[in-house]
């Protein structure tokens, strides 16, 4: 047995300097982490979200890769035949704002972030086939996000109109309503955002609303995500109403509670409806328009809010309806509860019996009518209810269908609405069409060009891609500076040959996420998007890890685009992720998020100088539980280097053998019990992802080998 001198002269022949860097060059020597397209063994896709190389990587970096490289090898020691790419999501405006802070074009910079990321992958020894790599910026890759744009626009998913939408001043550019924090704050800057008119290009998920809530189920993803895009769908079941107006015009309300239009006493509409100008009378003009402006301040969220303590506020516009089953005349206000983006944009009031419109009726002073009495209980009475009475009861001053119970026969109101030709059984969805046109130069040109003759053109397949200029001046202005670029703007109309004016809006960068792990199957392919038969090779993906934060912006659009990309033929499956597995996000020292636009991120680079590597990985996965996340502390990384070196001394020790001797039972029974007790633990830990318990299950393995050369172990 070594003495403790020859112990400790092994253990500082362990120099993480040395030895990391030789093993890397022989993996990557060996090839050994390409994947085989052709090999016999099953098939497993592991796949990270890429990440966006606006900067170095941070430890938040390592956090989230460090997991998923671990699981992909022990795929890979389990017999699998496994891929795991690595890409960047090169284009929007982290990359774009970035280089605006160093005055510098964006191309060098996002290729100089690019070259210095994939070093720092490769010095963390992850298991990364390169052969694979890609860029969303390269031309060869947004090629397919604008064949695809066109293929769409074939099937009446794409199409272009005017709306109000979100504007940040700062970013000089449209927001999808997902990246409107509370607050009206910008996701991406922090700065306050307002609404502004503007002719915008839009995908049409709604259409797929049903099948994304039903397929979302059976997915193994955690129930928080899946509870968020079900809520963020929204499926409400009701009935479609028609109410006549006194200027000749009908407006449509969609409600979840038909069985309750006799107690409608006035409507409500969004600030924002189109009719809202026309129907508005001279007396009440100015107090409506100053009251549209204020609301264009406000977010959806602020607008939805149910607290008892927001005023409620409206303006009457001086127009009447018809209520479509009393035939009464009843007023049409506006008020910010209404929101244009759900349902019609418009509403029936019914006080007695909807929490909004009670608040709002006695602000305002407006009729409120019981038409919902609860079985065996005093007569509700309107002037002395407390609040709204939303439960179940038998129908009364309703006419035709007085003494029906609710909510069981709510069916056969509807029914009686339908033969009345009153109303129409209906389903609609909170969900609005993807925003995806974006007023600035990062990113995929949209393949669009106006003609005066032909008016609006699709670029043909032949004339793809549509080449992003390099020399643009990038600088905000509030138009896209593709506006200002002569030999861009000006091109020919490829249906008359007259001249034309390309679209200047770039893709929201999440059109580039919503496909591209179907790209790593076949990465130069020069024919379609993806080879149909690699991508069935290897899709879906049977694990993704990523952030929540992501779950109904990434991982909804991902989703989508399956979905289209099934319908198109090119693959034959409706979800891209089999499992997702979310890590918890690591956090600055001071507990805020690490940013590299703030310059609160952790560099890995000097930890690695002088822990090593692993001993970061190790580190990173003792931290807590993966989904949890936390402030960044590095007090445990000199612990995890001396396990490194105490594994390192045992293996030293007792590799050299001899291994023919034969020991007693007793002296090996308690070593096996324990070395297997271990393989269970760690197995079951990396299983269920948690590494943390895994790590220190091997901490405790290593220690009992350690006392094992001194004495017997117990």
């Amino acid at each position: 047995m070594a003495t403790t001198a020859e112990r400790r002269d092994l253990s500082e022949r362990y120099d993480p300097s040395t030895i990391e860097p030789k093993w890397r060059r022989r993996w990557e020597a060996d090839d050994l982490y390409r994947a085989d397209d052709d090999a016999p063994e099953p098939k497993w896709y592991s796949l990270t979200m890429y990440p966006y190389p606006s900067g170095t990587l941070h430890v938040g970096h390592w956090y989230a890769f460090t997991v998923p490289d671990a699981f992909a090898r022990l795929q890979r020691m389990r017999g699998y035949n496994v891929l795991f790419p690595m890409g960047f999501d090169a284009f929007g405006l982290p990359a774009e704002n970035a280089a605006i802070r160093n005055q510098i074009h964006p191309a060098p910079w996002t290729r100089e972030n690019i070259a210095a990321m994939r070093e720092q992958y490769r010095q963390m020894g992850a298991m990364i086939d390169w052969s694979r790599e890609l860029a969303s910026c390269n031309p060869d890759f947004y090629h397919w996000n604008q064949w695809l744009f066109l293929r769409m626009l074939e099937r009446d998913l794409v199409y272009r109109a005017a709306g109000a939408v979100w504007w940040c001043p700062q970013d000089q550019t449209v927001l999808a309503n997902e990246q409107v924090l509370e607050g009206n704050i910008c996701e991406r800057c922090g700065s306050e955002v307002f609404k502004r008119d503007l002719e915008q290009w839009y995908f049409r998920i709604t259409r797929y609303a049903e099948e994304l809530l039903h397929d979302a189920e059976g997915l193994d993803w955690p129930d928080r995500v899946k509870t968020m895009q079900r809520n963020w769908i929204g499926r409400s079941e009701g009935a479609r109403l028609i109410f006549a107006l006194e200027t000749g015009d009908t407006l449509g309300v969609f409600t979840t509670r038909p069985d309750t239009v006799w107690g409608a006493t006035f409507m409500v509409m969004a600030p924002e409806h189109p009719l809202v100008a026309k129907i508005t009378s001279d007396e009440q003009r100015s107090a409506v328009d100053a009251y549209i402006d204020h609301t264009r301040r406000e977010t959806e969220i602020d607008r939805q809010s149910t607290d008892a303590a927001r005023p409620k506020t409206g303006v009457f516009t001086g127009a009447y309806a018809r209520n479509p089953v009393t035939d009464e005349r009843i007023p049409i206000w506006i008020a910010d509860y209404v929101l244009m983006g759900y349902g019609t944009g418009a509403i029936m009031a019914v006080p007695a019996h909807d929490e909004r419109d009670f608040a709002f009726a006695r602000a305002f002073d407006l009729p409120i009518r019981v038409v919902v009495q609860p079985e065996g209980e005093p007569d509700l009475d309107p002037a002395t209810m407390p609040d709204a009475y939303h439960g179940p009861g038998r129908l009364v001053n309703s006419g035709p269908v007085d003494g029906m119970r609710i909510p069981e026969q709510l069916p056969e109101v509807i029914a009686w609405l339908e033969a009345q030709g009153r109303g129409t059984r209906e389903v609609t969805y909170r969900i609005r069409d993807w925003l995806i046109s974006r007023q600035r130069y990062w990113g995929t040109p949209i393949p669009i060009v106006y003609c005066g003759t032909c008016g609006i053109v699709p670029v043909p397949d032949d004339q793809l891609p549509v080449i992003l200029p390099l020399d643009a001046e990038f600088t905000p202005t509030g138009q896209s500076p593709l506006v200002t670029h002569e030999a861009f703007l000006h091109t020919t109309c490829p249906t008359c040959g007259g001249p034309a004016r390309r679209e200047t809006d770039t893709m929201d960068t999440f059109v580039d996420s919503s496909w591209y792990w179907y790209r790593y199957t076949s990465p130069s392919e020069g024919r379609l998007p993806f080879d149909p038969e690699r991508a069935k090779l290897w899709c879906p993906v049977d694990l993704y890890c990523g952030g929540i934060e992501h779950a109904i912006l990434h991982l909804l659009y991902a989703r989508f685009f399956t979905k289209v990309l099934r319908d198109l033929g090119l693959i034959d499956h409706g979800e891209p992720f089999l499992r997702l597995r979310n890590q918890g996000m690591i956090l600055a020292v001071e507990g805020t998020k690490m940013s590299k636009s703030r310059g609160t991120q952790i560099g890995p680079d000097e930890l690695v100088h002088a822990h090593g590597a692993d001993a970061l990985r190790l580190h990173l996965m003792y931290l807590g539980p993966w989904e949890q996340g936390g402030p960044w502390n590095d007090r445990g990384i000199a612990g995890m280097e001396r396990f490194i070196r105490r594994a390192f001394t045992v293996i030293m020790e007792t590799g050299a053998g001899p291994f023919d001797a034969a020991l007693p039972e007793a002296e090996t029974a308690a070593l096996r019990r324990l070395t297997h007790r271990t393989i269970a633990r760690v197995t079951e830990d990396y299983d269920a992802f948690a590494f943390n318990t895994m790590v220190a299950s091997l901490i405790e393995f290593v220690n009992e080998l350690m006392r094992l050369k001194d004495g017997p172990l117990a």
